[in-house]
Parts: C-alpha cells; sequence; structure tokens
C-alpha cells in the first residue's frame, strides 16, 4: 500500500540533505520544497495564536503562514489566499495548518506525498512527530571533518570552527538518542559518502524504508554546487584537524569514518570547545523548560489531523 506519511531531512549542515532532497523530489510520487522558515517558527511562537478553535485564531495563524516576514512562503509558489482559506476551514491545530501547505505545494506538482528538508530539525525531532506522528525522519550523515571544512568555506556560516564542530557532533548525538528510541519504521540514517558511491543501492534503501518503489530518476540528481567527494572543501588549519579528531573520534568509527593521526589539541582550544558546548547544551535545557511550559498551557493538541 503506498505511503503518504510526511518525510522530514535532517542533519548537521553541508551534509548532503539537499543533494538528499533533490534526489527524492525527483520521484514521482513525493514533493519536497526549497527549506522555508514556516515549521520551527510555528511551533516556537504557538501560544501566540492561543486556541485554534477560534475562527479568528486561525486566521491570524494562516495570515502568518502565508505572510509572515521570513517565513519563503512565497518559494512555494501558491495562491495565498486560497491556501489561507483552506487553513482557516481545515482542522483547528497547528500540524493540520501547517500541513495544509505543503499538500497544498505536492498537490500542485501532482504528486501525493510531501516532505520538508533543513538541517535544524535533527535538534526538533520531538516537535516534529508532535505535529506529524506519522513523519518518518531520514538523518543525512557526513564525516564530520568535510561538514567542518565545507562551513568553514561557506559565506554565510559565521559562527567559527568551534561551533561547526559543536554542531556535527551535537547532530551526531541527537541521531544516535533518536534510533535508540523510536521504531525502526519511523527514522533511519543515510550516509553521504554511500549516496554518492553508489545512489542507486542506497536510495533503494531508502525507498524500501518510505515505502515507495525506487524509481530510477532519483539517481540523476548531481547539481552544481552540492558537495561531491569530500575532497574540494578548504583545508583545516593544523589546531581545527587536532581538535576535530579528538573530539568527534568515538563518532567517526561508530560510522566507519577513519580518524586521522594527530596531535593532541592544545589545552586552550579544547577549553575554549568545552566552553562553546556547555553553552549550546544550556540553551537547549532552556529551550526544553520552555517548550514544557507551553505544552502545559496548551488548550488543544497540535498533531495535524488531516486524513
Amino acid at each position: 500500500m503506498a505511503s503518504h506519511r510526511p518525510i522530514f531531512i535532517l542533519g548537521c549542515p553541508r551534509s548532503g540533505g539537499t543533494l538528499l532532497r533533490r534526489m527524492l523530489r525527483a520521484h514521482p510520487r513525493i514533493a519536497i520544497p526549497p527549506e522555508t522558515r514556516l515549521l520551527l517558527d510555528a511551533y516556537e511562537h504557538r501560544s501566540a495564536y492561543g486556541d485554534l478553535r477560534r475562527l479568528a485564531n486561525r486566521q491570524a495563524l494562516a495570515e502568518w503562514i502565508v505572510a509572515g516576514a521570513g517565513t519563503r512562503f512565497d518559494g512555494l509558489g501558491l495562491d495565498a489566499r486560497a491556501v489561507a482559506e483552506e487553513i482557516v476551514a481545515g482542522p483547528p491545530t497547528l500540524g493540520s495548518a501547517l500541513e495544509i501547505a505543503w499538500r497544498a505545494y505536492a498537490r500542485r506538482l501532482g504528486k501525493p506525498r510531501w516532505g520538508d528538508k533543513r538541517p535544524g530539525y535533527v535538534q526538533h525531532i520531538d516537535a516534529l512527530l508532535r505535529l506529524f506522528p506519522e513523519a518518518q525522519i531520514v538523518h543525512v550523515v557526513r564525516d564530520g571533518r568535510a561538514c567542518v571544512a565545507e562551513l568553514k568555506g561557506t559565506s554565510w556560516w559565521r559562527m567559527g570552527v568551534y561551533h561547526a564542530i559543536a554542531t556535527w557532533t551535537q547532530a551526531i548525538d541527537a541521531g544516535t538518542s533518536a534510533a535508540e528510541r523510536l521504531p525502526s519504521s519511523t527514522y533511519t540514517e543515510v550516509q553521504y559518502e554511500r549516496l554518492v558511491a553508489e545512489p542507486e543501492s542506497e536510495l533503494r534503501r531508502l525507498c524500501a524504508f518510505l515505502m515507495e518503489d525506487y524509481a530510477p530518476e532519483m539517481a540523476e540528481p548531481r547539481p552544481c554546487g552540492e558537495p561531491q567527494d569530500g575532497k574540494t572543501e578548504p583545508p583545516l588549519e593544523p589546531w581545527e584537524r587536532e581538535l576535530c579528531e579528538a573530539v568527534m573520534t568515538e563518532r567517526l568509527l561508530a560510522y566507519g569514518y577513519e580518524p586521522a593521526p594527530a596531535a593532541r589539541p592544545s589545552t586552550r582550544h579544547l577549553a575554549r570547545y568545552a566552553a562553546i558546548t556547555a553553552h549550546r547544551r544550556l540553551a537547549a535545557r532552556k529551550r526544553a523548560v520552555l517548550d514544557a511550559h507551553v505544552r502545559s498551557a496548551e488548550p488543544q493538541p497540535v498533531a495535524s489531523c488531516l486524513i
């Protein structure tokens, strides 16, 4: 039986998620748009819209989804007014309102199944499953040293190498936690290097997870700008590589990546990295506490009710 479960692609930035999105959207049944800023912003500010059983609140949410600053809704190529009207007339939950927008995108492309891709979702898997309990999660994993080097060379990454390393390790840890507690039908991982080296076999395996027939055209997209072989990223400085090897070793080995010989990083670099990771963990705990507080006051469930 064909599946209609939502698909979410996530992972550390520069892991190959965009390549996988283009491969999956080449499938005749799957529509995955470019990244928006809808889902996490809507979830984190859901209390602002109150009880969605009230018409005025649904109207306010619908207006934000189709016209809110920074949501990138216009990139979906949809009739904003028609989508807003559908949201207002739909079930009174946040997940339903968001799914209506993505279903409209899939419908525009003549496809029955929708998905979404954003690297940062890897830290919000629980929120995804609260909104869409039937969702399937695809975590794209790439050698952390290559990810850090790619991030170092991008124009939009401004947080530096320490944060780049921490972003990869935290993504891997979040994936490990998800793999331990979620059913195998809900969560899977795709390694970028295998996807590039043997696209058909990896995509066949992924299609089996998604309960979809394999489509040969999925293996064709190899767009310019995607990392291809881990050899084109700017080189890491010696201290950067030393720090990567020191803090990533166990995680690299878990995925079959071979650590390279490196000197032990200086105490200064280790201390700086430890301080940054501690700050990031504290921020994550604060977000969790705030989310629990908001959950306790929710007037109704947030999960999508669409059939």
